[in-house]
């Protein structure tokens, strides 16, 4: 028996039979609006996206020119939320609109710096909680059209990514600070007439994205969470049901939309709603039943809730090392990993974040074989780092984080399954001693002490012949 797909494929299996056995365990729910797919999708606009392993955020808009700070004050929330914040008059941050003229914005630079660090897609904020739209949309006049830069900026984005090589995934906010129609819950009639034609505004900017940008892979929603929102179930099932018809393929994440009953992610009866599973923001599973057998992927910060632009560098700043073993963990336990960048007012990013991401491409140019196109492995985790599995391949990447004192890496395997052979995944072609330490139990020796970066093993796996190796008598207790 080989550690195959075969292997994984039956782990997830048991997660899902547990997952529906507990569902079963309640009555189930009957849903209009629910999920309409139980289980991953198959094909191959999806697989691709899962294979990503590494992604690009980009928060930018009108928040980028103050910078959390106002009047020399800052502000100790994310600089994307100045604006529902008391030290700052609502029409004062509206009146950015005619400061927005970002003469240093290279959107092949970004792209650079994107396919540089080895980011296989880029989510990049369309229009944030504020309403300003970072394309020409012909339905407000809160728009880049009206400020002094006058152009489109989501185009030439869009064509810098591809050309780059990278998907494009559009964050688009459905509140909307700036639009008369928007409210938090709807109470009175007046509330409902308002939101009506909230709801048409939203409708036609995100039919206008998909057709002015059809390239994009997907759409990132935020902004979801508000009573007013979560109770239009039926609006927005039709509506996505319309957006996928019009882009076959469309990935959609868990956050867009509620069930009737206002269950967000997962619906009344526990079944992940959308293509993968948005909730993990600053935050990472720890174990493969954490995921409940769902595509998902983390975005993450690099100061603490710092993403869109912030003048204040400060909190701890997480290194490249931390960020590498980040993508290391998220891609073992099945998921991607998402760097958020936020530029500055003038369209330049930031030293800082440049020089993490060449760090990362740094390693990546060397390790990205343990990253791409890898899913989790089955094996238990150990405490010099995280497993990868090459999709249908019996190639295991051992990404180390942690180096053991003794230089002997532990690797336990499923009965009837043994390395055939482990090297370096820069020296393929020296083998490194194996040995077994108990049944399906082994050492990967290998004595790096100078090692400043994660590196990585690779072993291979293959049958076990019945009644080769040791025979291990177990423990009577």
């Amino acid at each position: 028996m080989k550690l195959s797909e075969k292997n994984i494929g039956l782990t997830f299996l048991m997660i899902l039979f547990l997952s529906f056995a507990n569902a079963q365990d309640k009555e189930q729910v009957k849903l209009v609006h629910g999920s309409h797919r139980v289980g991953k999708r198959t094909d191959e606009v999806m697989q691709k996206w899962r294979g990503y392993g590494l992604g690009q955020f980009i928060h930018w808009g009108l928040y980028a020119i103050p910078g959390g700070e106002w009047n020399g004050k800052q502000y100790d929330g994310a600089a994307e939320w100045i604006r529902s914040w008391n030290g700052i008059p609502k029409s004062t941050y509206d009146s950015l609109i005619y400061k927005f003229n970002p003469v240093n914005f290279n959107p092949e630079e970004w792209a650079g710096i994107a396919k540089n660090m080895g980011a296989k897609y880029v989510t990049i904020t369309t229009k944030h909680h504020d309403g300003f739209c970072l394309w020409p949309s012909k339905y407000t006049s809160y728009t880049v059209a009206k400020s002094p830069w006058k152009k489109d900026v989501i185009g030439p984005l869009v064509d810098a990514y591809n050309k780059a090589g990278i998907d494009v995934i559009l964050y688009f906010s459905i509140m909307d600070w700036n639009h008369p129609g928007w409210r938090y819950d709807i109470k009175t009639k007046s509330d409902s007439i308002a939101f009506e034609g909230f709801k048409k505004f939203t409708r036609n900017q995100l039919i206008e994205l998909l057709t002015r940008y059809p390239t994009a892979k997907g759409l990132w929603f935020d902004g979801t969470w508000d009573k007013s929102w979560v109770k239009q179930a039926e609006f927005a099932d039709e509506l996505e049901t319309e957006m996928r018809k019009l882009h076959p393929g469309l990935i959609i994440g868990s956050r867009f939309r509620a069930d009737e009953f206002g269950k967000r992610h997962f619906d009344s009866n526990h079944v992940l709603m959308g293509d993968y599973e948005q909730g993990w923001e600053r935050k990472l599973p720890n174990k493969i039943e954490d995921v409940h057998g769902n595509d998902w992927d983390c975005v993450m910060t690099v100061p603490e809730n710092q993403w869109g632009y912030n003048k204040a560098w400060k909190g701890h700043i997480k290194t490249s090392n931390e960020l590498i073993e980040m993508t290391a963990k998220a891609v073992s336990l099945g998921g991607n990993f998402v760097l958020n960048f936020g530029p500055k007012g003038d369209g330049s990013i930031r030293d800082e974040e440049k020089k993490l991401a060449a760090e990362i491409g740094n390693w990546m140019k060397v390790n990205n074989e343990a990253i791409y196109n890898c899913e989790y492995a089955g094996l238990e985790k150990q405490d010099w780092g995280y497993f990868t599995k090459k999709t249908g391949a019996d190639k295991i990447h051992m990404i180390v984080c942690n180096i053991p004192v003794s230089g002997a890496y532990q690797v336990k395997l499923p009965a009837g399954t043994g390395i055939s052979k482990a090297y370096l995944l820069t020296q393929p072609d020296e083998r490194l001693n194996v040995e077994e330490i108990q049944s399906n139990a082994y050492f990967v020796h290998y004595k790096n002490t100078g090692a400043d970066k994660p590196f990585v093993l690779v072993i291979e796996t293959s049958s076990k012949v019945k009644g080769s190796g040791n025979s291990y008598e177990k423990a009577k207790t």
